[in-house]
């Protein structure tokens, strides 16, 4: 349904009267412009509840002095699958979550953009793949938290996408993207006290996603 009122134009012969009910034509270019911003408005509110997600558990887990740490993945205890969904809320500690924070912002707003329904199916696909890959090659006896295999996925969708999308545009925000943060290449290497596993997974995810999501920004009306 258009966004605009219906406004009368029409008028009775001989009488300068409007006939009610008839509506003008919109604009392109205020159509283009009314679209656009109700993307960005998506776009920032996705973005925003997401920070207030992570930020939220975060304070609360400092306030129990750690204890929600325990809701890690554990790879390989069947007990701690659900942890799957509940890992990427939590961090150890301020540098952590400030890492996830920055790069995580600016890629949930671009992925935001082209609304609800893409966002939270790339996320969806990024926390099951990197938290299934976790679980099953993170290595008995360790404790995986963090949001960063999510954050990986959300780049990786964006460098990918483009080509599938076939568009020109995304292609150069996804090169930009590469070229920006290139530096998170290094977390796909083993060290000790780094979820490596959970950034090449998330990684994958965001590959898969980009494969089978498709990002386009609708150009009428309707949607999610």
């Amino acid at each position: 349904m258009s966004e605009y009122p219906e406004r009368s134009n029409f008028r009775i012969p001989g009488t300068g009267g409007p006939v009610s009910g008839a509506p003008t034509a919109v604009p392109a270019g205020a159509s283009f412009v009314a679209s656009y911003r109700a993307r960005l408005r998506t776009a920032g509110n996705l973005t925003l509840a997401w920070l207030v997600a992570i930020w939220g558990v975060f304070l609360l887990n400092l306030f129990s002095g750690g204890y929600l740490n325990s809701f890690g993945i554990r790879p390989l205890d069947t007990a701690f699958l659900p942890a799957i969904a509940s890992a990427p809320f939590l961090h150890s500690g301020f540098a952590h979550i400030m890492g996830n924070t920055t790069v995580g912002s600016v890629a949930a707003f671009l992925i935001g953009l082209s609304g609800k329904r893409t966002f939270l199916g790339v996320t969806f696909i990024c926390i099951t793949v990197a938290g299934t890959g976790t679980w099953l090659l993170g290595g008995a006896g360790t404790n995986h938290i963090g949001a960063s295999g999510v954050v990986y996925g959300w780049v990786s969708y964006l460098v990918v996408r483009g080509f599938y999308n076939r568009s020109p545009g995304q292609i150069i925000v996804g090169t930009v993207m590469l070229f920006a943060f290139s530096g998170m290449i290094h977390g796909f290497w083993p060290q000790a006290g780094l979820s490596w596993q959970g950034h090449l997974f998330g990684a994958i995810g965001g590959v898969i996603a980009g494969a089978t999501i498709g990002s386009m920004p609708r150009r009428s009306g309707g949607g999610s």
